[in-house]
C-alpha cells in the first residue's frame, strides 16, 4: 500500500524530514525526548541492525520507551507488534508464534530473562547514546495491534503505516501538543503519537501507574493543546479536582458512545475548545468525525467520502477502507465480507433523520424476548444533571430470563446534604427519566449508587466488574 500524498514512508524519514524539531519533544512520566536530539541518537545501544529485517515484539512498561522505539525500527524491522501493558502473559507464547516474533525490545525482567523463546533480546534506554554507522537499508514495516477485547485471547491484526496514518493531515502544526487518555501500545493512542509525529507537534504520554489527576496536571504544565479520550475517560477527568488544568483547543472522543450529557458536560468545563467526537477500531481504521456538537451523526456520513465508504445493513455499521486492517494474524476468520465492508458490530438507529448509536451487538440484554442496548439506557441515566458516569448490566431473572440493573456515580454532593437522602432522591429521579424515555422493558429494576465504576484498560467502562460497596435501592 503506498502512503498518502505528502506523507513518508516511515517514522523516521519523517523525523529526518522535520526543518525545526528543536521544540518538538515526547514526554514521559519520568523522561522527556526531545526530537532534535533523537536525530542524531539511539535507544537501543546500537544494536538497531541486528534488529534490521526480523519480526519484532515491543513489550515495555514505559510507553516512552516504545515510543523511541517504534521511530528507530519503523522502516528497518519487518514487523513490529506493540504488546499492551495488561496483555495477560499466558498469551505471549501465541502472540509470538503468530506474529513470527524472532527478537524483543522490552524493559520488562520478566521478557528479558526468558519467559519467551526468542533469542535476541534488547533493552531500551531512553537516555539515549550516539547511533555510529549508517541507518539499515529501508523496508515498508508491517505494524501488529492487538484488540482489546473482554474476554479469552486478544486478536491480532496487521496494518500498513500508510492505512494507519491515512486519516492524518500532514499539516505542520508546530506549537501543538498533544495528550491522551489512551495507552499508545492501542489503536486509539497510537493514532495521537502519528498525529503528533507526523503533524509537527509534541506528545505528553500517559503511565500506566499515573492517577488521572497527576495527568491532568502535566498536560496543564506543559500546554496541552489537543486533548483525547474515550467518554469514560473523560467522565473521570471531571470527576478530578485537577479537571480545569487543562485548557485544550480541541477535545475529542471515540471508542465509546458519546452521549449527550458528556458533549454537554465537557462544552461547559472548556467552553473555548473545540468538542468532537469520532469513529474508529483497530479493524476498520478511522471512520468519521462529528464537529456539530451532537451525539450521533447525520446521515451524509454514510456513502463515499474520499478512501471511506460507510453504510448501514441491519442496523449495523459497515465500513469499506484504505485504512482498514489487511487481515488477522494467526485466524482463518476473513476480517472483511466478499464487498470488502468490515461489520464493526455497532448497532445505530434512524430518528427524526439522525442516526444514534445504540450499542454493540454483541451486548444486547434479551429481557423476556426483548432486546435491550446497555449503552441506550445509560444515555437517559446520564441526562440527569447528578450523574456522572453510569453502566447498565443485565441480572437473571426467573421470570424474564435477565433484568436491567444500573449502577451510577454521582457528583458531589453539597455541603449539608444528607447522602442517603440525596441518593434516594437521585434514583427516584433516574427511574423517573427512564419511565419517560424508554420502554418498560428498558428501565433498571434496580439502581446503584456507587463511590466509582471500573474502566478497562483500554479506556471502556468495565462492564464485567463485580458491583462495588452500594448504596443498593430497596
Amino acid at each position: 500500500m503506498k502512503m498518502p500524498q505528502g506523507h513518508p514512508t516511515s517514522l523516521w524519514e519523517s523525523l529526518e524530514q522535520t526543518a525545526n524539531p528543536a521544540n518538538r519533544f515526547l514526554l514521559g512520566a519520568e523522561a522527556r525526548i526531545d526530537l532534535e536530539a533523537l536525530r542524531g541518537a539511539t535507544s537501543l545501544g546500537g544494536r538497531l541492525p541486528e534488529l534490521a529485517g526480523r519480526s519484532v515484539l515491543i513489550a515495555t512498561h514505559d510507553q516512552l520507551a516504545t515510543a523511541v522505539a517504534l521511530i528507530e525500527l519503523d522502516g528497518v524491522a519487518r514487523r513490529v507488534t506493540l504488546c499492551p501493558p495488561d496483555l495477560a502473559l499466558s498469551h505471549l507464547p501465541a502472540v509470538a508464534a503468530d506474529a513470527g516474533i524472532d527478537a524483543i525490545v522490552s524493559d520488562r525482567p520478566d521478557l528479558l530473562n526468558g519467559a519467551l523463546d526468542v533469542a535476541l533480546r534488547v533493552s531500551p534506554d531512553c537516555g539515549l547514546s550516539a547511533t555510529r554507522g549508517d541507518r539499515p537499508e529501508q523496508l515498508l514495516t508491517q505494524w501488529v495491534l492487538l484488540t482489546s477485547g473482554t474476554t479469552g485471547a486478544p486478536k491480532m491484526l496487521q496494518h500498513t503505516l500508510a492505512g494507519l496514518a491515512g486519516a492524518i493531515a500532514t499539516t505542520n502544526n508546530v506549537g501543538t501538543v498533544w495528550g491522551t487518555f489512551y495507552d499508545m501500545r492501542r489503536y486509539g493512542g497510537l493514532q495521537i503519537f502519528f498525529r503528533s509525529m507526523l503533524g509537527g507537534g509534541s506528545f505528553v504520554l500517559s503511565s500506566v501507574d499515573e492517577p488521572i489527576g497527576d495527568y491532568l496536571l502535566r498536560l496543564g504544565r506543559h500546554g496541552a493543546t489537543h486533548v483525547l479520550g474515550t467518554p469514560s475517560h473523560w467522565r473521570r477527568a471531571l470527576m478530578s479536582p485537577s479537571a480545569r488544568a487543562i485548557a485544550p483547543h480541541y477535545v475529542r472522543l471515540s471508542g465509546e458512545i458519546a452521549d449527550q450529557a458528556i458533549l454537554d458536560s465537557l462544552r461547559t468545563f472548556y467552553p473555548d475548545a473545540r468538542i468532537t467526537h469520532a469513529f474508529a477500531s483497530t479493524e476498520s481504521g478511522v471512520g468519521f468525525e462529528v464537529t456539530d456538537g451532537l451525539e450521533g451523526f447525520p446521515p451524509s456520513v454514510l456513502g463515499r467520502h474520499g478512501e471511506v465508504e460507510i453504510k448501514v445493513v441491519d442496523g449495523s455499521l459497515r465500513f469499506r477502507s484504505a485504512r482498514t486492517a489487511s487481515r488477522y494474524l494467526g485466524d482463518a476468520r476473513a476480517l472483511m465480507d466478499a464487498d470488502g465492508f468490515v461489520d464493526t458490530g455497532d448497532m445505530v438507529e434512524l430518528r427524526a433523520g439522525r442516526y444514534y448509536f445504540l450499542g454493540r451487538k454483541s451486548g444486547v440484554v434479551n429481557v423476556g424476548g426483548l432486546k435491550v442496548h446497555p449503552e441506550e439506557v445509560e444515555a437517559v441515566i446520564n441526562r440527569h444533571p447528578a450523574v456522572r458516569m453510569s453502566v447498565v448490566r443485565s441480572r437473571r431473572s426467573p421470570i424474564t430470563g435477565a433484568i436491567v440493573v444500573a449502577e451510577v456515580v454521582l457528583t458531589p454532593a453539597d455541603a449539608g446534604d444528607d447522602a442517603d437522602v440525596r441518593n434516594a432522591r437521585c434514583r427516584a429521579e433516574i427511574l423517573r427519566l427512564c419511565s419517560e424515555g424508554l420502554p418498560p422493558h428498558k428501565v433498571p429494576a434496580l439502581i446503584r449508587v456507587v463511590p466509582g465504576l471500573g474502566v478497562a484498560p483500554a479506556g471502556k467502562i468495565a462492564r464485567h466488574d463485580p458491583l462495588q460497596s452500594p448504596d443498593e435501592c430497596k
